[in-house]
């Protein structure tokens, strides 16, 4: 008996026909539909051109904050933060008085979908860029499952990742966490599992590296693109629904000299609340800070006990370089966030403006471009570009969660329903 046939599977209450055919998702990581149309425009993507034509070339939303973490855990389970409770690449845990990062399946909230189609007897297979995200993409993935990072290709076993020797067989040496080729190696080693196991569900979660550093239409992303370009063609050949989408944006965030354009919180904050007093979290904190020198465009702030948070409030929106101020129950209700995991204040920078700590603990000296970074409102457009046509149910609001839901309907050729 097929595992996968079936009445659909029931995920975090929505419905997931099981597909007659494998599902490929590519989270291009800090993707916005310029890099591609740029790209496409210059001639370097043929494939995804001739994709578009074909298929859909939709825009949705991604989740806030317009990090990584955040918005793969909600295209792994198909819900907003509020629910499966990964609300930033990192947080402070006011029980234990610690900041942590969320990369430990233990501070997931809800199953993800290759955990419910994996216990259900299908072949999934989950491959990301940085390890920081393997554990709670795979959190739940029955055995037989495939997961694992690219960036520690060179480690791997059957017992831990359900697979060995992708080295061996791509052809590829270690990459480096800061390269292109990092994000090659996740494509190539997917392209090979899809031809040799044709596992139901696939996720391919890249790098923003290039991103960070590289514009739209500059040299560097086109090339990187035309390699995605290439790997696109592979996987449409080999028969699967692809569905490419992105975790979030990226945008400049430097002035027109090309300076870093930093709104510093903490100082902010300790000239109102004492030194200390007030701690100010910034989500986009993980381990790969050669890229953005963990300065982002969302931060969350802890306040202390008696502060006036409505004063603090009315005047931190007043400040040049930043764009909206919210209360934690603002936030949580706006951006469908667990508020028990978010600051009491949650500030959003304007487009070209970081929101840092103080400057002695963000090094950006040794960058050779200008900052380029994401986290705020301003990152939350990204493509959703499907091999196939799609017809949206009226009034849908698209989100890159979604990506799971258009490919299975599609490969069971089932409508689209809310």
């Amino acid at each position: 008996m097929n595992p996968v046939a079936g009445a659909p599977l029931t995920v975090n209450g929505r419905s997931y026909p099981r597909p007659g055919r494998p599902v490929v998702v590519v989270c291009i990581d800090g993707s916005e539909d310029a890099y591609h149309e740029r790209a496409i425009a210059d001639g370097l993507m043929p494939f995804t051109e001739a994709m578009l034509a074909r298929g859909a070339d939709l825009r949705g939303e991604c989740t806030m904050p317009s990090f990584t973490n955040p918005n793969n855990l909600s295209i792994a389970t198909g819900v907003p933060p509020a629910v499966h409770g990964i609300c930033g690449n990192y947080f402070f845990d006011p029980a234990t008085g610690e900041e942590v990062m969320m990369n430990a399946p233990e501070l997931l909230r809800a199953p993800t979908v290759f955990a419910a189609f994996s216990q259900a007897g299908a072949k999934v297979a989950v491959i990301t860029a940085k390890d920081k995200l393997r554990r709670l993409l795979g959190s739940g993935l029955a055995e037989g499952g495939i997961c694992f990072s690219a960036e520690k290709a060179d480690q791997l076993s059957i017992a831990e990742n359900g697979i060995e020797k992708v080295l061996e067989s791509t052809g590829f040496e270690l990459p480096s966490v800061y390269s292109a080729e990092l994000s090659e190696l996740v494509m190539a080693a997917g392209c090979d599992v899809l031809e040799r196991d044709r596992p139901d569900l696939m996720y391919l979660s890249l790098t923003d590296y290039i991103q960070h550093k590289h514009a739209p239409g500059s040299p560097v992303a086109n090339r990187f693109y035309a390699m995605l370009d290439r790997y696109f063609a592979r996987i449409d050949a080999l028969g699967a629904i692809l569905v490419v989408t992105a975790d979030h944006g990226m945008n400049a965030k430097s002035d027109a000299a090309g300076d870093a354009q930093v709104v510093f919180l903490q100082d902010w904050f300790d000239e109102r609340t004492g030194p200390g007093a007030s701690r100010v979290i910034l989500p986009i904190t993980d381990p790969y800070t050669v890229h953005h020198g963990a300065l982002g465009s969302y931060a969350t702030v802890h306040l202390p006990a008696g502060a006036d948070r409505s004063a603090l409030l009315s005047e931190l929106a007043g400040v040049d370089g930043v764009d909206t101020v919210l209360t934690r129950e603002e936030a949580s209700e706006r951006f469908e966030l667990p508020a028990d995991r978010i600051g009491d204040l949650v500030v959003i920078a304007e487009r070209n403006t970081a929101l840092g700590t103080t400057p002695a603990r963000h090094d950006i000296s040794g960058f050779t471009e200008p900052l380029r970074s994401h986290g705020g409102l301003t990152e939350q457009r990204v493509p959703v570009l499907v091999n196939r046509g799609v017809e949206l149910p009226a009034g849908h609001r698209l989100r890159n969660f979604d990506a799971y839901w258009i490919g299975c309907h599609l490969a069971a050729e089932k409508p689209l329903t809310k």
